[in-house]
């Protein structure tokens, strides 16, 4: 493996974080390298914001870092250990199968991880070849990004590197690698790996570190571990009342793919919400329906529980364990809340707004309407028509959404709402633009044939989603025919 050392990488202040940890929890093992690799597309934010500028991007010694042909002189690549519950069931020990930490840096007083996903066999990868295909890449490198311009907490993509090498999934593809930036990938998983191998130790080794590095302000409190729980519930269950607002369905929310961080991480059979449907599988693999749309809530919820059970050692109190895992229901609900209230324009709050939001969705899936073409022409509804003709024929039942309708403008009456004023508030949060799966396919296609342009547009359409963009009208439009029931696998 050749070691690095030219000026890609000299803006680096390397420092370590994770792999400051002891050895047990994780295992030093240097990237496979991959056949000619070649940049398909990188994202000078994210470069930006490690550090690197566009020249050193064009770099030949660019490629072959983020490629993993290449590794940094004074840093030992690492691959973390953890275990988690896929699918509700316990799975034992996973860890990182097909990713590698490269770099861990500071860059102005910000702490990142550099991790490369598909980088190949790592000590974790148990029946896997640790690569990853040129689809499932370009769909977590565009997706990140995409959700960060929602606003959405996430893990970021800094490249995509492709190579032609053969993959083999359901059929022979071509292998690729996504460099991924986070301040940590700790994972409720990784907790869970120490609890239930009843090393107690090792598990507040763990919890110390994650506490004094990333939630600094709660370290000198009586019981840390308590507030620690409390913080992590807090971020998980407001992140996913964001999720359900823009339709976004992560496909699978096991413990080993939950930040506790409160960041959405580990991109695989994602969908965003098309014809509305409380029930919409998005993952092939989920065969039980476990992480539909309408459960991501109590899944949330599920695994929180999760990670409170590894905590158990270090609080006495078990009452205020329970009392904690019991704040995340409301903390949904009022981020929900708060949420829903942007999502039509409403300024003010009355105690029954909730009967407006829920009859929204009952007539949204009777009529199984886009859910994000009908929030961003909801911002055209005026309390002046008589029936607002462009939002009602997105219905089959159309006198569902005059009902509904009637019960809006009465409620916009209440606090005075002016329609052009609430226009500009909705488009400020409800996108016109979301990473449909047919625009990632169609991307994917192209890509399969070696142009990657596609990849590029898509990345600058979902950088600016609420924008009205009229030279990109076409990248908001309804789903094909075709494309109407696309689901993806775990694989993807």
């Amino acid at each position: 493996m050749e070691i690095i050392k030219d000026s890609v990488i000299d803006c680096f202040e390397l420092k370590k974080s994770y792999s400051s940890l002891p050895y047990l929890f994780y295992s030093n093992v240097s990237p496979s390298p991959l056949s000619a690799p070649y940049l398909i597309d990188s994202n000078k934010d994210v470069s930006e914001l490690i550090g690197l500028s566009s020249n050193q991007i064009n770099q030949e010694s660019f490629v072959e870092l983020f490629s993993g042909n290449r590794v940094l002189e004074k840093f030992q690549p690492y691959a973390a250990v953890y275990s988690g519950h896929q699918f509700g069931q316990w799975a034992g020990q996973l860890g990182d199968g097909r990713a590698i930490t490269v770099a861990e840096i500071k860059q102005k007083n910000k702490s990142f991880e550099i991790q490369l996903k598909g980088s190949g066999l790592t000590p974790y990868s148990r029946m896997g070849d640790g690569r990853a295909v040129l689809r499932s890449s370009i769909r977590e490198y565009l997706c990140s990004e995409a959700m960060f311009s929602l606003g959405i907490p996430t893990s970021r993509a800094l490249c995509i590197t492709g190579s032609k090498d053969h993959v083999y999934r359901e059929s022979v593809e071509t292998s690729a690698v996504v460099t991924r930036v986070a301040s940590s990938f700790i994972r409720f998983g990784s907790f869970e790996h120490w609890y239930y191998k009843e090393e107690t130790e090792a598990l507040k080794t763990l919890l110390d570190f994650t506490i004094s590095n990333y939630y600094a302000e709660i370290e000198k409190e009586e019981n840390k571990y308590l507030f620690f729980l409390k913080e992590v519930v807090k971020r998980t269950a407001e992140l996913v009342a964001q999720w359900q607002a823009v339709g976004f369905m992560h496909g699978v929310m096991n413990t080993d793919n939950m930040s506790v961080l409160g960041l959405t991480i580990d991109y695989g059979p994602f969908g965003f919400m098309e014809a509305f449907n409380q029930g919409h599988i998005c993952n092939h693999s989920d065969h039980s329906g476990r992480y539909t749309y309408s459960n991501q809530p109590s899944v949330g919820h599920w695994n929180c529980s999760a990670l409170a059970q590894t905590l158990v050692p270090f609080i006495e109190d078990v009452e205020a364990i329970k009392q904690v895992l019991s704040s995340f229901i409301p903390i949904y609900r009022n981020k929900w809340d708060e949420l829903q209230h942007q999502k039509l324009g409403l300024i003010d709050k009355f105690e029954d707004d909730h009967q407006l939001f829920d009859s929204l969705f009952e007539i949204l899936q009777e009529s199984q309407v886009d859910f994000t073409l009908f929030f961003r022409r909801l911002s055209d509804f005026s309390q002046a028509a008589e029936k607002n003709e462009s939002i009602r024929d997105l219905f089959i039942n159309r006198e569902a959404f005059d009902d509904w309708s009637v019960n809006y403008k009465r409620r916009l009456k209440k606090e005075n709402s002016l329609d052009s004023e609430r226009k500009i508030r909705m488009n400020r949060v409800n996108p016109k633009y979301i990473l449909r799966n047919y625009l990632l396919q169609k991307a994917i296609e192209k890509a399969e044939k070696d142009d990657f342009s596609e990849i590029r547009k898509l990345k600058e359409v979902m950088n600016s989603p609420f924008d009205e963009q009229p030279e990109n009208e076409s990248y908001a439009m309804l789903p094909p025919d075709w494309a109407k029931d696309l689901i993806v696998s775990c694989s993807s």
